[in-house]
C-alpha cells in the first residue's frame, strides 16, 4: 500500500536529532522508519508511539554511568542505539541532543501497510520485523547505511499535538511520573492506550494510517 507523499530516500537531517529527545519524540510520529532489504525493496511503516529519556532522570540507561553497552547513547545525535531487554528483546532507539549527554527517543510501535495492525506494537516486535539487532548500534540514520527515518509523508505532514495523547511512560519502574510518552490517537496500532483511552475503530482504508 502506498501513502501520499511518500519520498523513500528522504531522511530527516542530523539537525534534527540534535534537541533533547523530549522535543524530538512527538515530531517522529508519523515520520517513516524505513528499511532497505538484501533485494532493493523497502520495508517501512509509519512510527505511532515514542517514548524519551534522558540523563537527567532515573529511567534513562545513561542515568548512572557510561558503560560499553550504553557508549552510543553518549555518543553524536542522529545515530540508533540498540540494547537488549531482559536478555532476549532488541529495543530501538535514536539517539538525541549532544554528545556526552545520554539522550534518546525509544520508537515504541509502528503501523505497517498491508499488514497486521499489531505486528509492531511494541518495541521488541518492532525491533524483529525490521530486523535490527545490536548490529545496528551506533550506526547514523541514514539511507546510506540502509535504515533510515525519512520526513512525515504529505498525508501526514498536518499533524498537530491535538493528534497525538501524551501520557506516562510504560515498562519502566523510576521516573514513571514524566508524561514522556506520545502515541498517534487515530492509530489502532499502538502498545498500550492511556487509561480511558478507547481504541479507535476500524476506519476506511483509503485513510490508512490516519482511522
Amino acid at each position: 500500500m502506498a501513502i501520499d507523499g511518500f519520498a523513500p530516500e528522504a531522511s530527516l537531517p542530523q539537525p534534527f536529532y540534535g534537541r533533547p529527545a523530549e522535543l524530538v519524540a512527538p515530531e517522529l510520529i508519523g515520520c517513516l522508519l524505513v528499511k532497505r532489504q538484501p533485494d532493493g525493496e523497502l520495508l517501512w511503516g509509519v512510527i505511532v508511539e515514542t517514548e524519551a529519556y534522558s540523563q537527567a532522570e532515573p529511567a534513562c540507561h545513561g542515568h548512572r554511568r557510561r558503560t560499553p553497552s550504553n557508549e552510543t547513547l553518549f555518543g553524536e545525535p542522529g545515530r540508533f542505539y540498540v540494547y537488549v531487554s531482559y536478555g532476549i528483546h532488541h529495543c530501538v532507539n535514536v539517539v538525541t541532543d549532544r554528545a556526552d549527554w545520554a539522550n534518546g527517543v525509544l520508537l515504541r510501535a509502528l503501523a505497517l501497510p498491508g499488514e497486521p495492525e499489531r505486528e509492531a506494537a511494541g518495541p521488541a516486535l518492532l525491533a524483529r520485523r525490521f530486523g535490527i539487532d545490536r548490529g545496528h548500534d551506533g550506526q547514523p540514520v541514514h539511507p546510506e547505511h540502509g535504515l533510515w527515518v525519512a520526513p512525515r509523508p504529505a498525508a501526514l505532514a498536518t499533524l498537530t499535538s491535538a493528534d497525538l495523547i501524551q501520557t506516562s511512560r510504560i515498562g519502566i519502574r523510576l521516573g514513571q511520573e514524566l508524561p514522556w510518552r506520545w502515541y498517534l490517537r487515530r492509530s489502532r496500532s499502538v502498545s498500550r492506550r492511556a487509561q480511558g483511552d478507547r481504541r479507535p475503530p476500524p476506519g476506511p482504508t483509503a485513510r490508512w494510517p490516519l482511522a
